[in-house]
């Protein structure tokens, strides 16, 4: 099994699934700073030109979600993903929430704050998505009071999808009003098992780390 990834992106959520599964693989970067998502070899791979994509066999698969539920349907003995079809019915709510509701107003905001070129951003698109993410973000807040988990009474993949985007959140100055997110992110990547933040990763690439692109 090989994962195409680079460091403090979604390919994070994929890491953490399998660390967490403990499932060898290969791990391998792809620089996007050096633009080699752009390199005719990896576009066979994904068109898209995104990271990352997991490479089981003959099944190469991208989009980071989609990457984590094929693992935990694949690995469903780790119970990494309910049994019982009330949650996860509660389990594919939450995970779609993250990737809807959260990370698509942090998407915006990172793209006028720091991808887009600087005549294509729009400040105002900025606050609007930071009061997006915040009313989305306070729904989540309650749902988390007296929960370890997201889901049920354990750890399972919407966690580690959760735990990536609220992160990307805490990157984005954005978990300042919500105390029960913020302490859920400690836990989770308090893990044994769980990759290094997105800040952590940042750090170590400015500092020349060998290993900081694959977020290790």
């Amino acid at each position: 099994m090989k994962l195409y990834e680079f460091g403090p992106t979604r390919s994070i959520r994929a890491r953490w699934m399998l660390q967490e599964l403990g499932v060898e693989f290969e791990a391998v970067t792809v620089n996007l700073q050096a633009r080699e998502h752009r390199h005719q070899g990896f576009l066979q791979l994904n068109p898209a030109a995104k990271v990352p994509v997991l490479v089981d066999g003959d099944l190469v698969l991208n989009e980071s979600v989609a990457i984590v539920l094929y693992l935990a349907e694949k690995y469903a003995d780790r119970g990494l993903v309910p049994a019982d079809l009330r949650l996860r019915a509660d389990f594919y709510r939450w995970m779609l929430f993250a990737v809807t509701e959260l990370e698509q107003p942090l998407w915006r905001i990172a793209r006028h704050t720091a991808l887009y070129p600087e005549k294509d951003r729009i400040p105002a698109d900025v606050v609007l998505a930071g009061r997006e993410f915040a009313s989305m973000a306070a729904v989540l807040e309650n749902h988390m009071k007296g929960r370890a988990y997201v889901v049920g009474d354990r750890v399972t993949a919407a966690d580690f999808v959760v735990a990536y985007t609220l992160d990307w959140a805490d990157e984005a100055q954005l978990l300042g009003e919500y105390p029960t997110l913020r302490s859920y992110v400690e836990r989770m990547y308090a893990r044994p098992r769980a990759p290094g933040r997105i800040g952590d990763i940042f750090q170590a690439i400015r500092s020349g780390s060998a290993t900081a692109a694959a977020g290790a």
